[in-house]
């Protein structure tokens, strides 16, 4: 099964692209599923039919569903929220606060990308489609497979066998509960799932993520700060869909001042993103609204194009043996250097860019090596240790 995401800033037609694509792919005979994990769910309005948590069909090998996050979060916690909420309320009453406590932040969005993990694990469909939230959602909902993971080995190392033995001295000194076999069980069954999740995300033959953006100079500047982001993680952007373009007979009149910002915009993206296909859409005239419109975006997007293909895939990481040591390049596009800082602590390294920070264990043959040097040219950062 391939899966495709489709994010950007928030107004730009993520939804609708989406949709659109899914129209394209389900026409020439593949079994889609288009999905959506924005809470604000408007993929329903785009098909102009009333979707739900379960899949539902919409026209042959075209199927769609909103991601409820509040009956994922019913089926996924089990044991781990009694054991979590007993944590949280063991020097208080439970009130209505704790019980909000317990959705942590990005926790929803890890329970839409669960879902997705489900879906593809029981592989009814060629390909899922899936329309994200917002950017600054996305980026917390593609991070948190990381992070949660490393959370789970940092804080929660302790085994089922030897909290067992220490339970009654645990609970007797620090007066904290140890989790129950039950509970242990959960904790090792999300972790497992999110691990397996983690790995199929970083998948470049099954995952692609997709950046709509519209033809505007700080629209521009979010997707390349994403893709920045995107590239922080190692996930694959294999394409880059440009909305909302006014054709040339629109730009007269009232709107002719946008013909030099348009035209400014679509050069700096073609520009910046060399390599990566691009694909535009004028502005409609029409709402992109039900089945049969959307259609004909989507083949006025990809026209030729095969979009559940994989469009464009390009190693984000290398390693180069050097004189004295070895150098670990990373593509990270449209970096300000400025923003960028970097430290290791052992075989750990830990890169921010502003407000986006990833700490990732080294390739073994770095592991014991130090930083020397680095420095951010040509859209590269290129580490070098010794």
């Amino acid at each position: 099964m391939r899966i495709i995401l489709y994010t950007g800033k928030g107004g730009v037609g993520k939804t609708s692209v989406a949709a659109a694509t899914a129209c394209k792919i389900a026409k020439e005979g593949k079994k889609v599923l288009v999905v959506s994990t924005d809470q604000a769910h408007s993929l329903g309005d785009s098909f102009d039919i009333k979707l739900s948590n379960d899949p539902l069909k919409i026209d042959n090998n075209l199927y769609a569903m909103e991601i409820d996050s509040v009956l994922e979060n019913e089926k996924a916690w089990g044991n781990i929220k009694e054991y979590i909420e007993k944590l949280i309320t063991l020097k208080s009453d439970k009130t209505i606060e704790s019980e909000e406590l317990l959705i942590f932040p990005g926790f929803e969005e890890l329970l839409a990308l669960v879902k997705i993990k489900d879906i593809y694990d029981e592989g009814k469909y060629d390909v899922l489609i899936v329309d994200c939230a917002p950017t600054g959602e996305t980026m917390s909902l593609l991070k948190f497979p990381e992070v949660f993971k490393w959370w789970m080995e940092k804080f929660f190392p302790i085994k089922k066998k030897g909290a067992k033995l220490m339970k009654p001295i645990v609970e007797a000194t620090v007066k904290i509960p140890v989790p129950s076999d039950d509970t242990f069980d959960d904790f090792e069954r999300l972790y497992s799932k999110i691990h397996e999740l983690h790995n199929l995300m970083l998948d470049r033959d099954t995952v692609s993520i997709r950046i709509v953006t519209t033809p505007e100079k700080i629209v521009v500047k979010e997707a390349k700060r994403s893709f920045s982001y995107l590239h922080l993680f190692d996930y694959n952007v294999d394409a880059i869909v440009v909305n909302k373009i006014f054709s040339k007979d629109s730009l007269k009149g009232y709107f002719r001042s946008w013909e030099d910002i348009q035209k400014e915009s679509l050069v700096d993206l073609h520009d910046s993103f060399k390599g990566i296909p691009i694909f535009k859409l004028e502005l409609m005239s029409d709402e992109l609204r039900k089945k049969e419109m959307l259609q004909r975006v989507g083949d006025k997007i990809y026209g030729d194009a095969k979009p559940e293909n994989v469009l464009f895939k390009e190693k984000i990481f290398t390693i180069e043996k050097e004189d004295e040591g070895y150098k670990l390049a990373i593509n990270m596009p449209f970096v300000d250097r400025q923003e960028l800082k970097l430290s290791q602590k052992g075989d750990e390294i830990t890169i921010s860019i502003k407000n986006e920070r990833r700490s990732f264990i080294l390739p073994t043959k770095l592991q014991a090596k130090e930083i020397i040097s680095a420095k951010y040219d040509k859209d590269k950062l290129n580490i070098h240790f010794m």
